[in-house]
């Protein structure tokens, strides 16, 4: 996959760095890196296809966020990286010629193994990716010892697709290179993931 990102700026290198390198920058050149890329997709107005967003992304870097009181909008909390020992995850995948598809959301420590999933839709505007979690799986050492639906969400998956994204969870990503893609979330903090694989 080509990076969709047209600049060739320093955050670029540093994304991508930090996306297939054991060599990491720093957590603060990560922040400032994934700011000024939002920025600059901002500015250059850049569409993401969902096509890019198709996969298995394990999250590799992600902060924090609170709201500033003082000076009022989000502070982001201090960055770091995610152990490969201990992975979480997450997948898109699409329907057939549509803009909606199924998220998954997997967390594994040790032998456990807890999967969140649910419906996703990719309006294409803003390149928000909203979802819904509506189902939960728990598996010890490959065994599924519990699996149901989470009454608890905001929408079942009927009515997913008349709900309004002011409603939804969502991911807003601007950046996509070859190994991959950073997004910030509705709390406000900022996340990169890389290709699953790259984790092995």
């Amino acid at each position: 996959m080509q990076d969709v990102n047209t600049s060739s700026s320093d955050f670029t290198t540093i994304l991508n760095q930090a996306a297939k390198s054991s060599d990491r920058p720093t957590t603060d050149a990560m922040i400032t890196a994934l700011q000024s890329a939002e920025i600059a997709a901002r500015q250059e107005k850049l569409v993401i296809p969902f096509e890019s967003l198709l996969g298995d992304w394990r999250l590799c870097f992600a902060t924090g966020a609170s709201k500033d009181k003082q000076r009022g909008g989000i502070k982001l909390g201090r960055g770091y990286y995610l152990p490969k020992f201990t992975p979480a995850s997450i997948a898109f995948t699409r329907n057939l010629a549509s803009s909606t598809g199924t998220a998954t959301n997997q967390l594994s420590v040790g032998g456990i193994q807890v999967k969140f999933t649910g419906p996703c839709r990719y309006p294409g505007k803003k390149n928000l990716l909203v979802f819904d979690f509506t189902q939960i799986q728990f598996q010890v050492f490959g065994k599924t010892v519990y699996q149901g639906k989470i009454r608890s969400g905001k929408s079942s998956e009927e009515d997913f697709t008349q709900l309004s994204i002011g409603k939804l969870p969502f991911f807003a990503f601007f950046w996509v290179g070859p190994n991959g893609i950073a997004a910030r979330g509705r709390g406000g903090g900022l996340a990169l993931w890389v290709r699953d694989e790259l984790s092995n």
